[in-house]
């Protein structure tokens, strides 16, 4: 026997569920500024030891306060260290692997896997360099806003990218330009 459904039954996405009247479309960001622990918690906390949830609490009259340069100093930092360390390691995977190795297989794996370990140390080499620039941003009061427009980046870009210098729109208008003209 044949189905009833059509096809566009039986194969097309359920709808979204339904939105209830009084939740708002930004709901994470509103109901974390609604949660009185997080609104206010902040305000006693240094900045290098406020979490992501708190920092996103915060009024947006607090933008790029000294707590939260705290928190992107902090943060950013952390992640040089990172970077650092990892660098050491990769000297050390390259001077113990370079025995002579007779069959051509095996010295082939090994120099492809060399290079990439030293690919991925540059891209983290420029990232360190973006790193720097940014520690730099934030000594001279400019971290945060965007390099073209001067407005703020926002905090939700920044905790993604903290090495950001320019707004999603901006951001966006640049590549649009770099595939319409090339490099």
């Amino acid at each position: 026997m044949a189905s009833t459904a059509s096809f566009n039954d039986r194969f097309s996405p359920a709808p979204p569920p339904a939105r209830p009247e009084h939740e708002p479309m930004t709901a994470v960001k509103t109901a974390t500024k609604a949660d009185p622990k997080l609104a206010n918690a902040w305000k006693t906390k240094a900045g290098g030891e406020l979490t992501e949830a708190e920092l996103l609490a915060m009024p947006d009259s607090e933008y790029m306060n000294e707590k939260q340069l705290e928190f992107f100093r902090t943060r950013l930092q952390a992640l040089k260290d990172d970077l650092l360390s990892n660098a050491g390691q990769t000297t050390e995977n390259l001077r113990e692997d370079t025995s002579i190795v007779p069959d051509p297989a095996d010295r082939a794996t090994i120099e492809e896997e060399h290079a990439l370990e030293l690919r991925t140390r540059d891209r983290e080499r420029k990232l360190l360099k973006k790193i720097s620039q940014s520690l730099a941003r934030i000594e001279s009061g400019e971290y945060g806003y965007c390099d073209e427009t001067g407005e703020p980046i926002g905090l939700g870009r920044l905790l993604a990218r903290p090495t950001a210098t320019l707004s999603l729109e901006a951001q966006q208008r640049r590549e649009l330009k770099q595939k319409m003209f090339g490099d």
